[in-house]
């Protein structure tokens, strides 16, 4: 089957949104162009990832070239919904960042999940062979403030916890500020299942949040202790490994 590859040179529209209620959220990208608009479902991680990543790459724009850019902002413009009916045309395996120099643009690439491995050569190129890709051109300012709306997506879910900034809920809670306590339930402190980009990610764009994971050995769990992360963690899509 051709590749379909869905450009976008000049959109009026490129958010981040959500369907559902917090605790269960789906997360979508979309972006329009006149009467055309293309959804298509991510991870809520990779939502944080992508934002973080822009940011970093305009920083590097600057320092490279030169390129004047405008300084990351917490102000979001977009405030509305995503438009509906939502047919998303895949769900998001890989992204790539670029930057068209020519243009003055950034170039966000979203690219379907594959059963295999892809070739990184396809990302940021035409090639006939590939996963389905949507690929859009951003000014500086509209690549900011698609960050800046993304932030607060992400952080519309539950309430988070005064202690550990980890969502709350209503059935309880596992904080690990508070020795990992949940009422009836369980928790395993192994270090497998903390990953170290996330938090270092989460400390850079989260006021106040603690990215330092350390637990003593006398506290890790017992090996053949089947207490595990099942009571843990958000169940909003993209919170899964």
């Amino acid at each position: 089957m051709a590749r379909n590859i869905h450009e976008f040179r000049e959109p009026e529209r490129f958010v981040a949104g959500t369907v559902g209620q917090p605790g269960d959220r789906t997360f979508f990208l979309q972006v329009t162009s006149g009467v055309q608009t293309v959804s298509v479902q991510i991870e809520k991680q990779q939502v944080l990832i992508l934002a973080d990543r822009l940011g970093y790459l305009l920083d590097e724009v600057t320092r490279r070239f030169g390129t004047a850019v405008p300084p990351e902002t917490s102000v979001v413009t977009d405030n509305s919904p995503l438009a509906m009916p939502i047919d998303a045309e895949f769900h998001v395996g890989s992204m790539g960042l670029g930057w068209d120099a020519e243009a003055a643009a950034v170039v966000v690439e979203l690219l379907a999940v594959t059963e295999e491995p892809i070739d990184e050569a396809v990302i940021l190129d035409d090639a006939a062979d590939g996963p389905d890709t949507v690929r859009v051109f951003l000014s500086a300012l509209a690549a900011r403030e698609f960050s800046a709306r993304s932030l607060r997506v992400v952080a519309a879910g539950r309430p988070q916890c005064p202690l550990c900034q980890q969502p709350l809920d209503p059935e309880g809670h596992i904080c690990a500020r508070s020795n990992g306590y949940k009422r009836d339930g369980e928790f395993s402190r192994s270090l497998e299942f903390v990953d170290p980009e996330v938090l270092a990610i989460l400390g850079r764009l989260v006021p106040g949040f603690d990215a330092s994971f350390e637990v003593d050995a006398d506290d890790e769990a017992d090996p053949e202790d089947d207490g595990g992360p099942e009571n843990g963690g958000d169940r909003d899509s993209g919170d899964r490994p």
